[in-house]
């Protein structure tokens, strides 16, 4: 579904990414994890297109997008996910659910949003700002999903949440996978990723240093926790 071949990015003059190949397929959840600065962030805003100073290809279904502007990669079906959940404070939730306009081929109704995060049924009249910062994350998602985005790109979902929201992040991606959505996700907590993710590939210094997937996290752990700095 997502194909990403010989990517390699720039800060100004300083590299961040080289030479990066991976891959998603359809309905899968994939984990890019790595230290803060890897450039975990930098290659999904190089997928979206929000990156400019960038070479390699980037693939969406078979089509080669690597020219393509950042609306037009979201009609194609890419959804982002912002580490800072964007949402905007003169606007209720419910307008957050309905004023974007449809562009992706898969829309999630209203009422499936609904079924999929009652909270944002609740609390529908509040001010997005004034969710709570796991609200805000499930918004994030329901806003992309609303849209029609197929395949998520979504940065680090459960940074400073806590474990029981981290639970409800987690039911929610393990939701819109089996509804054939697929996900391209940075994390940090590989406990987490685990639990929601196929496979799961290893960032450090811009390139990608191991591949693995769940059957391989105990014999590798030591290795994985130390590219990590944990």
């Amino acid at each position: 579904m997502l194909r990403i071949e010989g990517l390699s990015a720039w800060h100004g003059e300083a590299q961040v990414l080289r030479d990066v190949d991976l891959f998603v397929e359809r309905g899968e959840v994939v984990t890019l994890c790595g230290r803060n600065g890897a450039g975990k962030t930098t290659l999904l805003r190089c997928v979206m297109g929000l990156h400019g100073n960038q070479t390699g290809a980037v693939h969406l279904d078979g089509d080669d997008i690597t020219a393509r502007k950042v609306h037009q990669r979201a009609r194609r079906g890419l959804g982002w996910v912002p580490d800072d959940r964007g949402a905007y404070a003169t606007l209720t939730v419910a307008e957050h659910l309905t004023l974007p306009p449809v562009v992706g081929p898969a829309p999630w109704s209203l009422e499936q949003v609904h079924e999929a995060f009652p909270a944002l049924y609740t609390r529908r009249a509040s001010p997005a700002t004034k969710l709570s910062g796991g609200e805000q994350q499930m918004l994030a998602l329901a806003r992309v999903l609303r849209m029609g985005a197929t395949v998520l790109l979504c940065d680090e979902p459960t940074e400073g949440l806590s474990p029981l929201l981290v639970q409800q992040v987690g039911e929610i991606l393990r939701r819109a996978k089996a509804l054939g959505v697929t996900v391209l996700l940075v994390e940090q907590n590989i406990h987490f990723a685990t639990t929601v993710a196929d496979r799961h590939y290893l960032l450090a210094e811009g390139r990608i240093v191991g591949h693995f997937d769940n059957t391989d996290i105990h014999s590798r752990e030591a290795d994985l926790l130390a590219h990590l700095g944990i």
